[in-house]
């Protein structure tokens, strides 16, 4: 008896350890909405509560100044030297955001300019090179440009594998904020790069669950009681107040990130009999039918959308 229990404490042990082992590389198109601000400082908090091993940051965005503002953030919450990807060789790049070119001037951070950052597939593969088999959570909460040309890349000097080889080898599953569900059309799947969504989702083959449009259009996040926490020394107090001075936000991208949390299944349940159609628009449909890799999250009976709005907010209290 007493060795069964010793064996049955041991698997505990290990099954805690192994979640606080997740490493999570977060790729966002931190530019154009604010919800990616607090996804990436939801991120953060969870590296310091030592529930997950950060990685890295891909920026998946044709804003300029994206780069540097995630460096500002990454600085703020006591990684000023967590490294940044981008995605190199944009024709047009430009300004569009309503907070990164003010973040970037007005706080500190390391990175100078989005041409010092280092190119996206590059730094993907480098950090799941280094990291043990089926240990990282990626999580992506914009367009899937980066995603596939790391499912596309050839072998380097970081790995001998493939792109695709090396994600089957070393990554555990990825959350992905993307598509309506049961059926519709999303911003991260159809623009800017619909093909990218429709290449990730025909190729990818460790598990993938969608945190869909309509899930996180129910919970505000960003409004007088963030405002009422922060202080204004911070750059994600700041990016609310440029965004829409606290008037709440959908609450998209944080989805994503709070599925690494246990809290999460209190509120979400996984529908995965079935995998997700894309077409050519960047339009997608959940097609029914035998359990498969692919899973999207929806709400459990009565939930109280505020509560998870203010579970989001006061993750990222500092």
């Amino acid at each position: 008896m007493k060795k069964y229990m010793f064996f049955l404490f041991w698997l505990l042990f290990l099954s805690k350890v192994s979640l606080a082992q997740y490493r999570v590389i977060l790729d966002a198109d931190i530019d154009s909405d604010v919800d990616d601000v607090e996804a990436l400082a939801m991120v953060h908090a969870l590296a310091d509560q030592q529930k997950i091993d950060f990685l890295g940051v891909i920026v998946t965005s044709d804003d300029p100044y994206a780069a540097e503002c995630t460096s500002a953030i990454n600085k703020y919450y006591g990684r000023p030297r967590l490294p940044i990807g981008v995605l190199k060789q944009q024709a047009n790049l430009k300004n569009h955001s309503r907070y990164t070119r003010q973040i970037a001037t007005e706080f500190p951070h390391r990175l100078k300019s989005q041409a010092k950052a280092e190119d996206a597939t590059t730094l993907y593969r480098k950090l799941l090179s280094k990291s043990p088999d089926a240990s990282v959570v990626i999580i992506t909460i914009g367009h899937l440009t980066n995603l596939q040309n790391l499912l596309t890349s050839g072998a380097d000097k970081y790995s001998g594998l493939s792109g695709k080889e090396l994600v089957n080898k070393k990554v555990a599953k990825w959350l992905c904020m993307g598509g309506q569900f049961p059926a519709g059309k999303e911003a991260n799947f159809y623009r800017p790069d619909p093909g990218s969504t429709v290449y990730c989702l025909q190729n990818w083959e460790k598990p993938v669950i969608f945190a869909g449009w309509e899930v996180g259009e129910k919970i505000k996040t960003g409004g007088e009681y963030l405002k009422s926490k922060l202080t204004p020394g911070s750059p994600v107090y700041r990016a609310y107040e440029l965004y829409n001075n606290f008037k709440g936000r959908a609450s998209w991208d944080q989805v994503a990130v709070f599925l690494l949390t246990e809290a999460s299944g209190k509120y979400f349940e996984m529908v995965n009999n079935g995998y997700c159609q894309v077409n050519a628009d960047g339009s997608n449909k959940w097609v029914p039918g035998e359990k498969s890799n692919q899973a999207y999250v929806q709400f459990k009976p009565d939930v109280n959308y505020e509560e998870i709005g203010r579970l989001m907010d006061d993750m990222i209290i500092k």
